[in-house]
C-alpha cells in the first residue's frame, strides 16, 4: 500500500531531523536531539488535541527541523541576537517544509497554512495557533524544564515560566498542571503564577 501524503510527509520531517549530530541520551540509548524532539511534539499535541488537523499535525512536527542548522552564538548574544536568530530560524523551518510538502504534492493553500502556523502568528487570535504554543510550552515544561531550571537562577527561570504561562490558554495552563514535577520545579511554578 503506498504511503499518503501526510505520512510521506512526516517520514520526511523524520528523515532531516535524524540528521541532527546533538545526540540526547535517554534510557541507555542516543537520539537525534530534533528527532526526538519533534516526536515528543506530535505525543503530546495527540494528547492535548486528539482531533488537530493534518495541518496542525505537520507544523507541530516540523517545528525545529533542521534547527542545529543555525547555532545561536552566530548573533549577538542579548535580547535582539536572541530575536533576530529565532526570525531566521522561523524562516528556515518554513522553507524547509514546504519544500517536503511540494515534494509530496500538497497543494499550495495547505502549505500556506502550515506555513503560517509554523511562523506561530496570532498566537491568541488562532485556535491552532494557540494549541501549537500550548504543545511547545508543555513539551518544554514536561521534558526540559528540570535540567533548565538547574542550570539557571531561580529568578530567571521564574522570568521564563511567567513568559511561557502567558502565552498558554487556560487549556494549556489545566494541562501544565497535571505534569508531575518535582517539589523543587512545582516550587518555582507556583511563585511564577502567583
Amino acid at each position: 500500500m503506498e504511503p499518503t501524503k501526510f505520512e510521506s510527509a512526516i517520514a520526511l520531517i523524520d528523515k532531516k531531523n535524524s540528521e541532527d549530530p546533538n545526540i540526547y541520551s535517554l534510557f541507555g540509548l542516543d537520539f537525534p536531539k530534533e528527532l526526538l524532539y519533534s516526536k515528543r511534539m506530535t505525543r503530546k499535541l495527540l494528547q492535548f488535541e486528539p482531533e488537530a488537523t493534518e495541518a496542525l499535525q505537520i507544523a507541530t512536527r516540523a517545528q525545529h527541523i533542521c534547527r542545529w542548522k543555525i547555532a545561536r552564538d552566530t548573533y549577538s548574544m542579548d535580547r535582539v541576537g536572541y530575536l533576530k536568530w529565532r526570525e531566521t530560524l522561523k524562516k528556515l523551518h518554513v522553507d524547509l517544509t514546504s519544500e517536503i510538502l511540494e515534494q509530496v504534492d500538497y497543494d499550495s493553500e495547505f502549505i500556506k497554512r502550515v506555513s503560517f502556523l509554523i511562523s506561530k502568528k496570532m498566537i491568541k487570535k488562532d485556535s491552532e495557533s494557540q494549541t501549537l504554543e500550548d504543545v511547545i510550552c508543555l513539551v518544554f515544561l514536561e521534558y526540559y524544564f528540570e535540567e533548565f531550571s538547574e542550570k539557571h537562577e531561580d529568578e530567571k527561570v521564574i522570568d521564563i515560566l511567567r513568559k511561557t504561562w502567558i502565552k498558554m490558554s487556560d487549556k494549556g495552563h489545566e494541562a501544565a498542571l497535571k505534569i508531575n514535577f518535582s517539589s523543587s520545579s512545582l516550587s518555582l511554578i507556583k511563585q511564577a503564577i502567583s
